[in-house]
């Protein structure tokens, strides 16, 4: 079914569709600049990005200006030429990730339409788009959504190279899966290739489709692949000889067989994430993978090799003992095709969805109604300075209830008689939803963000001067003040960076004293339980400002200091 088939059903007409993503990228991208950066990720990519930027080193990613070797450098570089053309800012450290999910969106709608009809790749770009994960992992500062666009795209050529019925376009697609995992691997390491492969092997393996593997370009492929990863792999293993063995060894076979990075839970950590990442759509996820379940065959099963990528993807993270909640964002594109592919079917060719679906729109409604009564819970867990935040924060929540309980009653009531408006309907509902409710997080994460203690004290600090960061990491604060810090007593995550040059960092409370008497020039932060011990102890300090998190001081001008 193409476009017009689908405006001769009474279904979207092209134009309204196009006006529709136009309205879509509008929001999503007008709004990247609204919220400050948050710990840990936003802050700690968007200062890696900064730091490359200001030291040209291009090369050797640095933060806080210690070695940091957890992961390749794309993101960083892109973010970086980005600072370069539009100058550091916000908006600014997330537009690649934005752009990198609007685009898999695109991709999904295009390969749907593709490998299936046009309809269905309507309908699996329309539940991506708003599914709640994806569209908050679009306005988040971290790798996650970069890795799971390259690993789609990689799906996707997949896909495309083994339907197409032209050899030549066959070789080109899969010369682009090729590629997309090199971008994936050099996002977030090895993880780039090893999730394909293990797919293809449980897809090989479950359908007995081996003939798939003849027609994988493994040479030219593997070629392009090393053409693409490899410069940077060898530059940074010349310049830095430790790379190699922290970069394989550590962050990759001990992330996935060891807790040391303190990111364990329980087997079934992703199954909440699941469910309330797909919210929306998470009824029609059963009978999509018994669809695909029925659908295998010797043969290349389309809707078979999806998922397979979604439970491979669900079960490897699920038995790592490292677990974050980005992890599994890969998957829900290859779910939304799965349940675009559904939804087409139980639309047929009367364009009337099922009475199961408007008692689904309704719960939904009923939900979102259900929210108010839980409003007063939002600041039950809110510190004293926070309280005035939360309740500002409620009224973001009621925004996003009302839009939620208004677009699916509208939802409901076109069910028979427009079964594709209802279904963009309920999206819309879902994703403003999503979009209102992290939007409005800034009035819970400026504080955190140390904005504006930043803003206060930034042009006092002098460019040249050594700033110590006192048994804590914060990871936002370098950022806004433009400034790296020497790190004391605790290194968090940037243990490798001091312990590969421990020269930049002080390894005592003791040292750090010593060091602070003799350099006069000197700023710290601390958190004020921290502060208030010091100044028991006489320390020479100068308080230059504070929030609720983070006192600034400095050694204290000659002229002012008292004498001990």
């Amino acid at each position: 079914m193409q476009f017009g088939q689908i405006r001769q059903s009474s279904a979207l007409h092209p134009g309204k569709i196009l006006l529709l993503v136009i309205i879509y990228g509008l929001l999503l991208f007008g709004t990247l600049n609204y919220r400050h950066l948050i710990p840990s990720d936003e802050g700690r990519y968007a200062e890696m990005a900064r730091e490359m930027l200001v030291t040209g080193d291009w090369v050797t990613p640095r933060y806080n200006g210690y070695q940091y070797f957890e992961k390749p450098p794309l993101q960083v570089w892109a973010t970086a030429v980005t600072f370069q053309i539009f100058g550091i800012g916000d908006w600014q450290a997330r537009l690649w990730t934005a752009l990198t999910g609007f685009l898999t969106i695109l991709a999904i709608g295009f390969t749907g339409a593709r490998i299936y009809n046009a309809r269905v790749g309507w309908l699996a770009a329309v539940v991506l788009a708003s599914s709640p994960m994806w569209v908050i992992s679009g306005h988040f500062n971290s790798l996650d959504m970069g890795l799971s666009a390259f690993l789609v795209g990689a799906v996707c050529s997949l896909l495309l190279a083994q339907t197409s019925h032209n050899k030549s376009s066959s070789r080109n697609w899969m010369w682009a899966c090729w590629f997309f995992m090199a971008l994936a691997t050099l996002s977030k390491g090895l993880i780039g290739v090893a999730i394909p492969a293990m797919v293809f092997i449980v897809y090989s393996f479950s359908a007995g489709d081996w003939k798939i593997w003849t027609r994988l370009r493994f040479f030219s492929g593997s070629i392009l692949f090393l053409i693409v990863t490899a410069p940077w792999f060898v530059l940074v293993s010349i310049r830095n000889p430790v790379f190699l063995e922290f970069f394989f060894i550590h962050e990759h076979l001990q992330r996935f067989t060891q807790d040391a990075h303190s990111r364990t839970g329980p087997l079934y950590y992703f199954i909440p994430l699941l469910v309330i990442g797909l919210l929306p759509w998470v009824l029609q996820l059963p009978g999509a993978l018994i669809q695909g379940w029925n659908e295998r065959k010797p043969t290349f099963s389309i809707t078979w090799l999806l998922v397979c990528w979604s439970v491979v993807i669900f079960a490897f993270f699920s038995v790592s003992q490292s677990k974050l909640p980005g992890y599994i964002i890969p998957i829900f594109p290859a779910l939304a095709l799965l349940i675009g592919n559904r939804l087409e079917r139980l639309l047929g060719h009367t364009n009337v969805m099922p009475i199961t679906w408007q008692l689904q729109a309704l719960g939904f409604a009923a939900l979102g109604c259900i929210g108010f009564f839980f409003l007063s819970a939002i600041g039950k867990q809110a510190r004293p300075d926070e309280i005035d935040a939360y309740a500002q924060y409620v009224y973001w929540v009621i925004v996003a209830l009302i839009a939620l309980i208004t677009f699916s009653l509208y939802a409901a009531w076109q069910c028979k008689r427009n079964g594709l408006q209802s279904i963009v309907s309920f999206a819309a509902g879902f994703f403003l939803c999503a979009t209102i409710a992290g939007t409005g997080h800034e009035t819970l994460g400026r504080a955190v963000s140390g904005i504006d203690l930043a803003n206060r004290i930034k042009n006092t600090i002098p460019e040249k001067v050594n700033f110590y960061s006192v048994r804590m990491l914060d990871h936002t604060m370098p950022f806004y003040l433009g400034h790296t810090m020497i790190m004391v007593e605790d290194p968090d995550e940037l243990r490798f960076g001091v312990d590969q040059e421990p020269e930049l960092w002080l390894p005592t409370l003791d040292a750090f004293i010593a060091r602070w008497k003799e350099d006069q020039t000197a700023y710290a932060m601390m958190v004020p339980e921290q502060f208030v011990a010091l100044q028991s102890l006489n320390l020479p300090m100068q308080e230059v400002d504070r929030d609720s998190r983070r006192v600034i001081v400095k050694h204290p001008d000659t002229s002012t200091a008292t004498p001990q």
